[in-house]
């Protein structure tokens, strides 16, 4: 399938006792479910993966299986430190109904981590996932970057279907772009607060945790630049910056978490060692969704 359009990657919930919350994972998605968004992205950055077992991780791949329909893309983070951590993931995740696999970068051992390291690292995963493969860059959580020269000779690998690319640099968007040009390979944008710029540089869509918050805004934006009214979407991307700013580099996760429940939609607290966003973090949260009405839904 073409890997285009807005995917949101949700948090996961837990309960008053820090465990998985099934029963809140299912109260979020009938939420989700309604709203255009393409598909969704489970065990992701948003869904503070690093934090959990494999256990843990599998029931919320279950849970959220059950729950997502068939049509509807369901993208499973498993990324690992080793490759055969890494491929084990993958499988159980193709086991459990995932239409795809996101797999970010290795990064403990930065400093060995060169273009040739990650292309054998993910055309091992690649030839044995059950289901695609999308890579996943993020530098400011792993320290390594997946360079353009690595991505262009993943791309022709049969089974790696795109790429997620967080950062913000749009010439490095661009580069990624280029490089995997004429493959049948889709970039997407992780970074709200640039989306506009992404999309106009070629990117095929984003997985955007503001997209958990504000589904409809991110996905007029994503219909706007696709009918190539330019001014329409760039006055939307100035009205999202300030609370995808907040998403993201400012509070992060704990951020992500702090919003939903000011839109009706309770995915609990951070998993320690993270820790909730303060009152003051939360009332700037309030401030940047004043203005949208699918905030008061």
């Amino acid at each position: 399938m073409p890997w285009t359009g807005v995917f949101a990657p949700v948090p996961t919930p837990f309960d008053g006792h820090d465990r998985v919350d099934p029963a809140r994972i299912r109260a979020a998605f009938a939420r989700w479910l309604k709203t255009p968004l393409t598909g969704f992205v489970v065990l992701g950055s948003s869904g503070e993966a690093a934090l959990l077992d494999e256990d843990e991780s599998d029931l919320v791949v279950a849970t959220a299986r059950d729950l997502v329909p068939r049509g509807r893309p369901l993208i499973v983070g498993t990324g690992r430190e080793s490759t055969q951590a890494a491929i084990r993931a993958a499988r159980r995740a193709g086991e459990l109904g995932a239409d795809a696999v996101l797999v970010r970068t290795p990064g403990f051992f930065k400093s060995q981590m060169t273009s040739d390291v990650f292309v054998r690292h993910y055309t091992a995963v690649a030839d044995v996932s059950p289901v695609p493969v999308l890579l996943y860059n993020f530098t400011a959580v792993t320290g390594v970057t997946l360079q353009p020269d690595a991505v262009a000779r993943l791309a022709s690998h049969p089974n790696i279907a795109g790429m997620k690319e967080s950062g913000g640099d749009i010439a490095q968007i661009a580069d990624l772009v280029a490089v995997s040009s004429g493959q049948a390979f889709s970039l997407l944008a992780g970074s709200a607060t640039t989306f506009y710029a992404a999309l106009g540089a070629g990117a095929s869509g984003g997985i955007l945790a503001l997209g958990c918050v504000l589904p409809d805004a991110c996905v007029r934006l994503f219909d706007l630049m696709a009918q190539k009214r330019y001014d329409e979407a760039r006055a939307l991307q100035r009205q999202l910056a300030p609370l995808a700013r907040l998403l993201g580099a400012v509070y992060g996760v704990a951020g992500l978490k702090a919003a939903l429940p000011l839109i009706g939609i309770d995915v609990g607290v951070p998993r320690p060692p993270l820790v909730p966003v303060p009152e003051g973090g939360i009332e700037a949260l309030r401030q940047a969704l004043s203005t949208f009405q699918e905030a008061a839904a």
